[in-house]
């Protein structure tokens, strides 16, 4: 009897150090769809690689001068408007930022890489902007009219949103 105990207590033990010293299979990942890298979530947004391009349709070039910025100070809630040329620079009087104005373009429109205007009607108006504080870049990007909360310049003191393009002439 106690060889037979001795026998079953062994095998157990046998069994019990070979199942645990066993590697662990690991679980090949699941198979990726095509079109997505392997380093994406297929259930994201997938965004070309490459350098954005930004295109000025010929109908839309020279048809806006300038834009119509609103300028506020969060602090006083003092909000002033401001017209500033295309491809110019506009220093806000008593700080240290200078806004560098860009692109207009009247019906923003993104499609991978590049980014134009669907149309000459304003139903996207967007600007693209650069800003400087104490001559630093802190803000490249987009300022759309309708929707001033995407994308917006984010600043302890001021804000600054599109407010309209101004046609030339």
């Amino acid at each position: 009897m106690k060889i037979k105990a001795l026998a079953i207590i062994l095998g157990l033990s046998l069994a019990i150090t070979l199942g645990a010293c066993k590697k662990k299979e690991e679980t090949p990942p699941p198979p990726v769809p095509k079109g997505i890298e392997p380093t994406q979530s297929p259930h994201s947004v997938v965004m070309p690689k490459g350098e954005i391009k930004v295109v000025v349709p010929d109908n839309v070039k020279g048809k806006w001068s300038s834009v119509k910025l609103s300028i506020k100070n969060k602090e006083t809630n003092k909000e002033e408007q401001v017209t500033v040329k295309l491809h110019s620079e506009y220093q806000i009087p008593g700080t240290k930022l200078k806004i560098k104005v860009g692109d207009f373009l009247p019906d923003f429109k993104m499609d991978g890489l590049t980014i134009t205007s669907a149309s000459t009607e304003p139903k996207n108006p967007a600007v693209n902007v650069t800003i400087y504080e104490n001559n630093k870049k802190v803000f490249k990007g987009w300022l759309y009219s309708k929707f001033p909360d995407i994308h917006p310049f984010q600043h302890e003191k001021f804000s600054i949103t599109l407010i309209e393009g101004i046609k030339a002439g």
